[in-house]
C-alpha cells in the first residue's frame, strides 16, 4: 500500500518530531502496524483517538507522546491513508540475557537489583538512551569510593527475534589512597587529635592489618558532620568549614584532602527559657533544663535534653512530640540564651498490637511479654520493656517495633512488633583434646521455645569416655498468667571420675527435681525448688583429701563395697536481669544467686551456694565494641555432726577449675586441687628369730606423699572472673553481628579447699614431679588471656577459643585450643 502523507515521524535516538502534512480530518479507522510482542489492544489503549475523532498536528502529538510513554517502543511514525490513521511502530528489543564481567566491589547481586530498579532486566524493552547515563552512573559510583580509573562499558549484542544481550564489562582498577589530611585555621585543637575523629585516614598504626586509606565521598561528608559536632560540643557555636579541597594526584592514585575551619570563639549559655503548649508543664520543664544555665554551650547536651523532653511526653502517650531550640546569640559578650519550644501534639492511644515474622512461635508468647497494653495510652518506655522483654527470650535475632497513625483516627496508632526468628534449640556438644585425655565427645538436644509455646523442654542423652547421662527437663515458663514458671526434672547418670580428669571413682545416680518461679518485677524474680537424688559410689581411690569422708561411711570389713545416699534437698535462686537481649546481649547486667542444702535427716548434712555475674558495658554508640566483666564465686560446705563426727561436702559436688567455662587455656577440670596419696616410709630391720628380714614402719612424720598428676579432687571453694573486649568480627559484615561473635579475654581463675590442713603434708616427703601447693589457699590463682569466636549455628552456639596462660601452676595441663557446642560465654 502507498501512503499518501506523512503526519509525524520519531526516532527514539534523538531525531526528533517533523511535521509533514497537518491536515484537519475526521477518522474512521486506526491501525498499528509493525507489533510483534505488545498486543494491538495494549497498544491502542496509548492511543487516545477513536473512529469518528477529529484528527489535526495537536492529536497526532499526543498520540505519539502517548505511546513513548508505554516505554514498548524505539520508533513511531504516523500516516495518513486516506480516512485512515496508520501508525508504524518499531518495538524496543527484549533484554534476553545480562551479562557482568570484572566488578569485584559490586556484586552480581547488587548491581543486579539497582539495574532492576533502573527497568534493566531480563524480560524488560531496553531503552537505548539509558546506556550512556547508565555508564556513567556507575562511573560515578567508582569515584565516589576512589576508583578514579574505573571505567564501565555496555555492549549491546542483537540477537534473532528482536531481543539482545547486554555485556557490562568493568574495569574497577586500583582505589586512590589518601596521602595527607591537611587542616588549616584551627587553633583550639590540634591536627592529630581532628584527624582522629574521622574515619577517612591518611596513616594506619601497625598493627590495623585490616584498614583501608581509601577515599569515600560519602565517608568525608560524614566526617565534616562529626568534626562540626565536635567543635560544637565544646562550645564554638559559631563554627564553621569554609571549604574542602579534594586534590588527586596525575595518577589518579593519591588524594590530598585539605579543611579549612573557622573556628570562632566559644560561648556559654546565660540562660534558659521554655513556652509549652501545655502552659502547666512550663515550670516543671523549666526545672529540667536550668541545669544548662552557666554551663559551655553544648550541642550535644541540649540535644539530650530536647530527647528527654520527648521521653517524657512521650510516657504520656504524647507520641509525637516536636521540641525546637532556638538560640539568642550575643556576640558582644559571647553568651547565648536558650528557648524550648514545646509542642506535644496529640495525645494517643494504642488501638492494636500485633506481629510479624512469628513463624514458628505463638502469638501469646510474644503478647505475654508486652507491657504496653491495648486500649491504653501509649507509653513509649512500656514499648521499650515489650522489646527488651522479646529480646531477652533469646527466640529472636532481631525485634524491630513500628509506630503506626490509623487511618482517619488522630489519637490512635497501631504498634506492629516485627522479629525475625533464630534458632532457639540447641545440639549442646564438646570437642575437646588434651596430651592426656585424648578427644572427647558429648551430645544433648534442648529446645528452648518448643512448637513455639515459650516452654523449654531439654532431653539429653550423653555418651563419652566418662559419662552415660539421660536428663529430661521441662520448665512451663508461664505456668500462671502472672508469670509463675513450673518446671520439673529426671535424670540418671553413670559417671567414671578417673575418665573426667578426676580422683578414680564410678558414680551411679538418679533424681526428680521440681521449681516454681516467682516474678518480683520487670528485673527480679525467686525461684524455689525441692529434688531427691540416690547416689552409688564405687572403685573409689581414697586421696588424703576425702579420707574422712570414705572413713566414716565405708566398711571396716569390706572396704571396696559401695557408697549408697539417698537425700532430700530444697534449693532457692534469686536472679536480676536486665540485659538488652537473651542471645550475645550488649548491654546490662545478669546476677544469679542460688543455693542448695539437704533437709536434716538426709543421709548427707550439707549445702552449696553458687553466684554468678556478667555486666556487658558498651564502649560506642553502635555497640560494635563491649566490655564484659564476669565473675562467678561458690561455696559449699556440711552442716551438723553425726556421732562426733562433721558432715562435710561430698567429693563429687565439689567445684573445679579449667576448660572453656571459666578458665580458658587450662584442660578441662585440672587446675584445682590434685588428689594426694600418703605412703609410710618402710626400711628393713634387724633380722627376726628365724634369721628372716623384717621391716619397720617408720613414725608418721615420715610419710612420703604422692601427688596425683591427672586426677583432680577440686574443692568446695571457688572464684573465678575475668574481662572481654567483643569487637567486630574481621572480613564480616555488619548483619553478622547477631551471629557471630569475636572477643578478646582475659580470664582468672582458683579452686580451693577450706578443709585441707597444708601443714600436715607441707613437711613430708613428696616423690614424683607433679607440683604440689598449698590446696587450702585462695592465692593460688592461675590466669590466661586469648581470643574467642562464637557462632550462632543451626546446631546452638559453636565456640572457638584460643588460650595462653599467664600463670600457670603445672604447665603440663595447659590446653590451649578448645571447641564446644552449645556453650555460650
Amino acid at each position: 500500500m502507498t501512503f499518501k502523507k506523512l503526519f509525524f515521524g520519531a526516532v527514539l535516538a534523538g531525531t526528533g518530531l517533523s511535521v509533514q502534512a497537518a491536515d484537519t480530518f475526521i477518522v474512521d479507522d486506526i491501525q498499528i502496524r509493525g507489533l510483534q510482542r505488545v498486543g494491538l489492544g495494549a497498544a491502542l489503549t496509548y492511543v487516545p483517538l477513536r473512529a469518528g475523532d477529529e484528527a489535526n498536528s495537536m492529536r497526532i502529538r499526543q498520540i505519539i507522546h502517548e505511546l513513548y510513554s508505554s516505554a514498548h517502543f524505539d520508533d513511531i511514525r504516523v500516516y495518513r491513508d486516506g480516512d485512515s490513521l496508520i501508525i508504524r511502530v518499531t518495538e524496543r528489543p527484549t533484554i534476553s540475557e545480562i551479562r557482568l564481567d570484572g566488578n569485584k566491589d559490586l556484586k552480581d547481586d547488587q548491581l543486579l537489583d539497582s539495574l532492576r530498579t533502573s527497568g534493566i532486566a531480563v524480560g524488560e524493552s531496553l531503552d537505548r538512551t539509558m546506556i550512556k547515563q547508565l555508564e556513567k552512573n556507575l562511573e560515578d559510583f567508582y569515584h565516589s569510593v576512589g576508583k578514579y580509573n574505573a571505567r564501565v562499558r555496555i555492549r549491546v549484542v542483537n540477537l534473532p527475534r528482536n531481543r539482545v544481550e547486554l555485556r557490562f564489562d568493568f574495569t574497577e582498577g586500583q582505589a586512590a589512597q589518601i596521602e595527607q589530611i591537611n587542616v588549616v585555621g584551627n587553633q583550639a585543637f590540634e591536627r592529630e587529635d581532628i584527624v582522629d575523629l574521622m574515619d577517612l585516614r591518611d596513616a594506619l598504626p601497625w598493627w590495623n592489618l585490616f584498614g583501608k586509606r581509601n577515599y569515600q565521598q560519602q565517608q568525608l561528608q560524614g566526617d565534616i558532620e562529626t568534626i562540626e559536632s565536635f567543635y560544637r560540643n565544646q562550645g564554638y557555636l559559631r563554627f564553621d568549614i569554609d571549604s574542602v579541597q579534594v586534590a588527586i594526584t596525575p595518577e589518579l592514585e593519591g588524594i590530598y584532602i585539605t579543611l579549612n575551619f573557622a573556628e570562632g570563639a566559644q560561648y556559654d549559655i546565660e540562660g534558659t527559657a521554655v513556652i509549652s503548649e501545655i502552659r502547666d508543664d512550663e515550670e516543671f520543664l523549666a526545672e529540667f533544663i536550668r541545669a544548662l544555665d552557666g554551663r559551655r554551650y553544648s550541642q550535644a547536651e541540649i540535644t539530650s535534653i530536647e530527647e528527654g523532653i520527648k521521653r517524657y511526653y512521650a510516657r504520656l502517650g504524647y507520641a509525637y512530640t516536636e521540641v525546637r531550640t532556638v538560640p539568642e546569640i550575643n556576640d558582644d559578650n559571647l553568651m547565648v540564651k536558650l528557648t524550648f519550644a514545646v509542642d506535644p501534639g496529640q495525645r494517643v492511644y494504642v488501638r492494636r498490637v500485633m506481629f510479624e515474622g512469628n513463624d514458628a512461635t505463638r502469638d501469646e508468647v510474644l503478647r505475654r511479654e508486652m507491657r504496653q497494653i491495648e486500649g491504653a495510652w501509649l507509653n513509649e518506655q512500656a514499648v521499650d520493656n515489650s522489646k527488651i522483654r522479646l529480646e531477652r527470650l533469646g527466640y529472636f535475632e532481631t525485634v524491630e517495633v513500628d509506630t503506626v497513625r490509623v487511618p482517619g483516627q488522630e489519637d490512635q496508632v497501631d504498634l506492629v512488633f516485627k522479629v525475625k526468628e533464630q534458632p532457639s534449640g540447641q545440639i549442646s556438644a564438646g570437642i575437646g583434646y588434651g596430651d592426656f585425655a585424648g578427644l572427647s565427645l558429648n551430645a544433648s538436644i534442648s529446645q528452648d521455645n518448643f512448637l513455639g509455646s515459650g516452654n523449654r523442654v531439654s532431653f539429653g542423652v550423653d555418651t563419652n569416655k566418662y559419662s552415660r547421662n539421660v536428663q529430661l527437663q521441662y520448665i512451663d515458663n508461664y505456668f500462671t498468667d502472672d508469670g509463675v514458671s513450673l518446671g520439673g526434672s529426671i535424670f540418671y547418670q553413670d559417671f567414671d571420675a578417673r575418665q573426667a580428669n578426676l580422683q578414680q571413682y564410678n558414680q551411679r545416680s538418679w533424681g526428680i527435681a521440681s521449681d516454681l518461679g516467682f516474678p518480683v518485677n520487670e528485673y527480679n524474680r525467686l525461684n524455689f525448688g525441692v529434688g531427691y537424688t540416690s547416689t552409688g559410689i564405687t572403685q573409689l581411690n581414697p586421696y588424703e583429701q576425702i579420707r574422712t569422708f570414705y572413713e566414716k561411711y565405708s566398711d571396716p570389713q569390706d572396704p571396696n563395697s559401695a557408697l549408697n545416699f539417698s537425700n532430700f534437698h530444697v534449693s532457692a535462686a534469686w536472679s536480676r536481669i536486665t540485659l538488652n537481649r537473651g542471645m550475645f546481649p550488649t548491654a546490662g547486667s545478669s546476677n544469679t544467686l542460688s543455693g542448695k542444702v539437704t533437709i536434716p535427716g538426709s543421709e548427707l548434712q550439707y549445702f552449696r551456694l553458687d553466684y554468678r555475674f556478667r555486666h556487658y558495658k558498651p564502649l560506642d554508640r553502635d555497640h560494635n565494641f563491649v566490655l564484659l566483666s564476669r565473675f562467678t564465686a561458690g561455696y559449699g560446705n556440711g552442716y551438723g555432726s553425726d556421732n562426733g563426727v562433721d558432715y562435710t561436702l561430698p567429693f563429687w559436688e565439689n567445684f573445679y577449675g579449667g576448660g572453656s567455662e571459666n578458665l580458658r587455656g587450662f584442660e578441662q577440670n585440672r587446675s584445682g586441687p590434685r588428689g594426694i596419696i600418703r605412703r609410710p616410709t618402710i626400711i628393713s630391720g634387724p633380722p627376726d628369730a628365724n634369721g628372716n628380714p623384717t621391716q619397720i614402719v617408720l613414725g608418721p612424720e615420715n610419710d612420703q606423699i604422692e601427688v596425683a598428676r591427672f586426677a583432680s579432687v577440686g574443692g568446695n571453694a571457688s572464684m573465678t572472673g575475668g574481662l572481654e573486649l567483643i569487637v567486630p568480627t574481621p572480613l564480616l559484615g555488619e548483619e553478622a553481628t547477631r551471629s557471630v561473635r569475636t572477643s578478646v579475654f582475659l580470664d582468672v581463675g582458683v579452686v580451693w579447699d577450706t578443709e585441707f590442713n597444708y601443714s600436715e603434708y607441707s613437711n613430708l616427703t613428696k616423690v614424683g614431679d607433679t607440683p604440689f601447693w598449698d590446696y587450702s589457699s585462695p592465692k593460688n590463682y592461675q590466669a590466661s588471656y586469648g581470643v574467642s569466636v562464637q557462632w550462632l549455628s543451626p546446631m546452638g552456639v559453636l565456640t572457638f577459643s584460643l588460650g595462653f596462660p599467664i600463670k600457670s601452676l603445672d604447665r603440663s595441663l595447659e590446653d590451649r585450643f578448645t571447641f564446644n557446642i552449645g556453650t555460650s560465654f
